[in-house]
């Protein structure tokens, strides 16, 4: 069974190098966002379906921190990988203590990314 994900990322060409990445490697990308609020509708719209959230944190509208939160509090069960060019240490602390799952700094390597998600996501019970 193929999971679901849901990009969020305010770069159109990143959401792109990163659904393909995906679904190349079998997932299918349900949704993308490239809002903090569009990628809480998405979350809303898509819980039961939805398996794994990769979440940028510089986002038009919100900081990824604050979505993440909101995801977490709505949907703790969700899992949820950061994949941002932020890579200082106290931005990373704080989203794993938010609740990601995982972290990813831009610029990523293909083989990174998958082996990241499919940690993930059989941590978290979904790939059973």
């Amino acid at each position: 069974m193929s999971k679901n994900i849901l990009v969020v990322d305010d770069s159109y060409y990143m959401r792109t190098i990163l659904r393909n990445v995906l679904e190349d490697a079998g997932y299918n990308v349900i949704d993308e966002a490239a809002s903090g609020q569009d990628a809480i509708k998405s979350v809303d719209k898509s819980r039961y379906e939805l398996d794994l959230v990769t979440l940028d944190l510089i986002l038009p509208d919100n900081s990824g921190l604050d979505v993440l939160k909101s995801i977490k509090e709505r949907y703790p069960e969700k899992a949820v990988v950061v994949v941002s060019a932020v890579g200082q240490t106290t931005i990373i602390d704080q989203a794993m203590e938010i609740g990601a799952n995982a972290y990813i700094t831009k610029p990523f390597e293909e083989a990174k990314v998958l082996e990241v998600i499919e940690e993930v996501l059989s941590k978290s019970g979904v790939n059973e």
